[in-house]
């Protein structure tokens, strides 16, 4: 039986829990697209850091995405809710200390440096509960709607994703106003909100579990034999690697070669992300109704073969200002299924997990599909140094095929609707519900 045929379609809205995590999450993405600008201008304009010293400072914040896998067992083995917390009040409190210290005169390169590695530490475990905690709060049938409102507030605040977001255009205002030590603040305010909101979810007591008297390494081990011996959720992981690797070969030189080889300007560059970033949004919030209208799996597939399809126009384009229109066009397709799709495999994924491994689970799907973009770009470079950089965006495109050909191969394929979740008391560990 499906998720969607015994349970009213609702709105994941109405659960309180669910809007304050919502809020949490917007208030906390907002604030941290101030910090993302802020810190590198910082680094710039008043410490007069080198090149080398702005790439360390980069790197460190990525580095914690390291222990993803770490994030994901304490997040199950603990508080979800407490983690969130704690997190946030140490991303506050690191900093915290970036103003006081810029406003006194003793503020330096190694303590923006030790800032950044706590930032990332905080965003990899908020983000490991935050994934995990969503099933524990939203009944199975709404956990696509959620999905999708959480994916929409990601596309409007985070400017990770998107170079032009609402989020990265206020941080660069209130930078541009208030100077980058001071405009540090506005990201701590949104913390210490971020933690008064998850202060406020209720959860109900979760089941009881024998007490672990082994460590984390174990229950990292357990996590990925999981992952392994899930049939559907395997593949997804699989296919989001593959097609992450792919994307990250290209967008090594992406900017690039619509810079240099197709000659746009920095802000027709802006304009063009800036369209990605409106059909991310979009595809967030329809996500929901083009599942019901192609089916889940359909849905998944689409999303992944659009994607190298939209690398087309790209491949082909000229200078002129028609193809930088088509390219616009093509990017806001390209990340309204993007999106579409993610938040029904994410969706899908929590689903069909058993509850003792949504954390672990999360963080295997973090740990490839993050880890595989450093080695994506370090290919990019052995590449451009044997082709030119046109060959190896062709090659980049071409390995996007493959996670469509995988997924046209498993069983996400025939599936219409959400499954309805496993029994945890009765499905073993190594197997997936049916």
């Amino acid at each position: 039986m499906t998720i969607a045929a015994r349970a009213p379609q609702t709105s994941a809205w109405a659960t309180p829990a669910f809007r304050c995590l919502l809020r949490s999450e917007a208030v906390s993405l907002s604030g941290s697209a101030v910090s993302t600008i802020a810190l590198p201008a910082l680094a710039v304009l008043e410490l007069d850091a080198t090149a080398g010293q702005v790439a360390v400072l980069a790197f460190l914040g990525q580095l914690p995405s390291m222990l993803a896998l770490w994030a994901g067992a304490l997040s199950d083995r603990y508080a979800k809710r407490l983690q969130l917390i704690v997190a946030d009040v140490a991303a506050a409190a690191a900093l915290a200390t970036v103003p006081a210290a810029a406003l006194t005169g003793v503020l330096t390169i190694g303590q923006l440096y030790v800032v950044m590695l706590v930032l990332g530490a905080a965003k990899v475990q908020h983000d490991a509960a935050a994934i995990s905690l969503l099933p524990g709060i939203v009944a199975p049938h709404l956990l696509h709607d959620a999905n999708a409102k959480l994916g929409a507030a990601s596309s409007v605040a985070d400017s990770a994703d998107s170079a032009d977001s609402a989020g990265s255009n206020a941080g660069a205002a209130l930078v541009g106003v208030v100077g980058p030590a001071r405009s540090v603040l506005a990201d701590v305010a949104s913390f210490l909100i971020s933690a008064l909101l998850v202060w406020h979810i209720r959860t109900p007591p979760p089941p009881t579990h024998p007490v672990r008297q082994h460590g984390l390494r174990r229950d990292i081990a357990e996590g990925v034999r999981y992952v392994i011996g899930q049939p559907t959720i395997r593949i997804l992981i699989a296919a989001l690697a593959t097609l992450s690797f792919g994307l990250a070969i290209m967008s090594t030189y992406w900017a690039y070669y619509l810079l240099t080889a197709l000659g746009a300007s920095p802000t027709t560059f802006g304009l063009i992300m800036g369209a990605g970033g409106t059909g991310s949004l979009v595809g967030a919030l329809f996500a929901p109704r083009i599942a019901a209208r192609l089916g889940v799996g359909w849905t998944i597939i689409t999303g992944f073969a659009v994607s190298p399809l939209a690398q087309v126009p790209l491949l082909l384009a000229g200078s002129s200002r028609g193809w930088q229109i088509v390219l616009a066009g093509t990017l806001a397709v390209q990340l309204f299924w993007a999106t579409a799709a993610g938040t029904s495999q994410r969706s899908l994924r929590q689903i069909l997990c058993d509850a003792r491994f949504q954390g672990r689970m999360q963080a295997a799907s973090t740990t490839v599909t993050a880890g595989s973009r450093p080695l994506a770009a370090a290919t990019a470079g052995a590449l451009a140094l044997l082709l030119d950089v046109r060959a190896v965006l062709i090659i980049g495109a071409l390995l996007q095929v493959v996670p469509v050909v995988l997924l046209l191969a498993s069983p996400v394929r025939v599936l219409r609707d959400m499954p309805a979740p496993p029994d945890a008391a009765s499905v073993p560990p190594a197997r997936e519900g049916a």
